[in-house]
């Protein structure tokens, strides 16, 4: 069962100045920060933006290239692997990036639609919140 949708990512030239104008303009708060210019920011409702570096290669991969990027889905740990299938068997899907978990448990499956739109499954074991 897909939950909903967990993020949005927007990828940023400066994220930290983005994610102040946005905790500015419209609150929220920050969830996660690993350091090295990723955050969360989290609204009253639970959703979240994700703000990740952009880098200036135009021959990069897409999710590199300034803009908003994907969506991510959020989905409960039975249904991730059924909805992985169902999207592997769906010709028209294309693969990005196989599924990979880390040693937190977190699980993701990166694809595009069948329009192109770049987005990934995501299970996570805990929530940022």
């Amino acid at each position: 069962m897909v939950n909903g949708i967990e993020h949005v990512a927007v990828v940023s030239k400066d994220t930290a100045a983005l994610k102040d104008w946005y905790m500015e303009m419209y609150g929220g708060r920050v969830v996660y920060d690993n350091g090295k210019g990723t955050y969360f920011l989290q609204f009253a409702d639970g959703s979240m933006i994700e703000f990740v570096t952009a880098t200036d290669d135009k021959t990069a991969d897409v999710e590199k290239q300034a803009g908003i990027r994907h969506l991510a889905f959020s989905v409960t740990p039975a249904a991730f692997d059924e909805i992985v299938a169902k999207l592997k068997a769906d010709e028209r899907v294309e693969e990005v990036h196989d599924v990979s978990e880390n040693a937190k448990g977190l699980k993701t499956y990166w694809y595009r639609d069948i329009e192109g739109n770049f987005s990934h499954l995501i299970y996570r074991p805990e929530p940022l919140m």
